[in-house]
């Protein structure tokens, strides 16, 4: 499985969204999920249903305990995480899962995509 995490500041659309997702794909595989935390669901799952992929909800205490490469002050302070993106993708990718990608950032800075695979699916190729 690879899920596509999201974060994203007050004021980010869902051309934001798009645009994170797509510079976040560039070179790999496709992605199966959506993840964002349970409750921003409400921007991301539109893009779930027109992309025909599963959108995973991700508690507060699954953020907080996926560690993250990337270091936000504003995602530390917001969510007691170093990315939201990078830690909705592993927490939703399930135990074992590994990033492939940290975060992009949209071109107007209000939202991130980061890329992961679940353990299930071997090593990328």
């Amino acid at each position: 499985m690879i899920v596509a995490g999201f974060g994203w500041r007050t004021g980010a659309n869902l051309g934001a969204i798009r645009s994170a997702l797509a510079s976040a794909q560039q070179g790999q595989p496709p992605v199966t999920a959506l993840a964002a935390p349970h409750d921003k669901l409400a921007l991301v799952s539109p893009l779930a249903e027109a992309l025909g992929v599963a959108m995973i909800a991700v508690s507060p205490s699954a953020l907080q305990s996926s560690p993250t490469p990337t270091q936000s002050p504003a995602s530390l302070k917001a969510r007691a995480t170093g990315s939201v993106a990078e830690a909705a993708a592993l927490a939703a990718a399930g135990p074992g899962a590994w990033l492939l990608t940290t975060r992009h950032i949209s071109p107007d800075r209000t939202a991130t995509c980061a890329l992961a695979r679940s353990c299930t699916e071997g090593p990328a190729q």
